[in-house]
């Protein structure tokens, strides 16, 4: 032992604690790991000396006892999007207040990396796994079979429903809707779509949620106008270019996008072309990412609480490990128009 107490080599086990202060290794035990029916001033001094010695609980053994490793996989689609750094903010908080730890994955955007992740995750024995599914995760068959092996998922973001799987994201077609709504309340008749990947619930959502707000103002849907495209920056510009080379008389006037990263790729597109944002194309985003307020002109956008998203569903997922009669629930949190100069009116 050193002078303060602590081993010099080897493990300082609860049973060495215990005796140092005289107490039964289950009152120690309790006092360590917050378990009720221990004096208050005796759990301190248990946790001080504890801390001294050196003392880190053993959580292979503690697992041993629960059949739990106290550990929960997330699999997210691709870490460049500021949106999930702030979803796996909001997850960490809530694991960590629970004593649960992480592991992160990255499928990229492809189906057979997001199940090579997950079953690296379920080979360290991951008590639950978090996912938002990929663009090309279309093979439901995977996670209904992973299910039915009793390993514990919750979706969020981007969710596969009628699994009897819960799922934490927002109200996109509502906020879809209430984006487009606010183009045509400011005037504009043409209004085009950069749609996102029909497989993933976002682009069908947010999709439907356009072709809502302007069927509900009698406005034409003109299909020329809707761009399927990606999520990223690259896609939104490929299919701006798509949209500027129609005949000037079809040419939109305003353009709503699936998120901010095609937004951000069509104002290049439409400044590379010499037109002016919105005096000649206003443009509107979805997501709120760190840069919309801060391009030129700034971009009005849907403000997702992706903080929020992660947290909640942290916590569903750990009622799920933790209650075998957790309801499976589909959860929207609620959404918010952010406006800015992109669609020409700051009301």
């Amino acid at each position: 032992m050193t002078k303060d107490g602590k081993k010099t080599n080897g493990i300082v086990t609860l049973k060495e604690v215990a005796a140092a202060l005289g107490l039964s290794t289950m009152t120690v035990s309790r006092a360590l790991n917050d378990r009720p029916n221990v004096n208050p001033e005796t759990k301190k001094r248990i946790q001080e000396v504890a801390t001294k010695m050196g003392y880190t609980p053993n959580h292979v053994a503690k697992s041993l006892v629960s059949n739990r490793t106290y550990t929960i996989g997330v699999v997210i689609p691709e870490i460049g999007h500021a949106f999930f750094p702030e979803v796996v903010r909001g997850i960490d908080e809530i694991s960590s207040e629970a004593n649960y730890q992480i592991f992160l994955t990255n499928s990229s955007e492809d189906f057979e990396k997001e199940k090579r992740s997950i079953e690296a995750l379920r080979a360290k024995r991951v008590d639950g796994i978090l996912v938002s599914t990929s663009i090309k995760s279309t093979d439901f068959s995977f996670f209904e079979n992973l299910k039915n092996t009793g390993i514990k998922i919750v979706f969020f973001d981007r969710c596969i429903y009628n699994l009897g799987i819960s799922c934490i994201g927002v109200n996109d077609r509502v906020a879809s809707r209430q984006i487009t709504e606010h183009l045509i309340k400011n005037g504009y008749k043409k209004i085009a779509y950069l749609s996102g990947p029909p497989e993933v619930t976002i682009g069908r959502e947010r999709l439907a949620g356009f072709r809502e707000a302007l069927t509900n103002a009698g406005i034409e849907i003109n299909e020329d106008r809707i761009v399927e495209t990606g999520l990223t920056e690259i896609d939104g510009k490929e299919a701006m270019n798509k949209l500027l080379a129609l005949p000037k008389q079809d040419r939109p006037d305003a353009v709503a996008t699936v998120n901010d990263p095609s937004a951000l790729g069509a104002i290049e597109a439409i400044k590379e072309y010499g037109l002016s944002i919105p005096e000649d194309i206003a443009i509107v985003g979805f997501t709120n990412e760190v840069r919309a307020s801060i391009i030129d002109p700034p971009l009005t956008t849907i403000n997702q609480p992706a903080y929020d998203v992660g947290k909640r569903a942290a916590y569903k997922l750990l009622r799920t490990i933790e209650n075998e009669n957790e309801p499976v629930e589909n959860v929207e949190l609620i959404a918010n128009l952010v406006i800015r100069k992109s669609c020409g009116s700051n009301s």
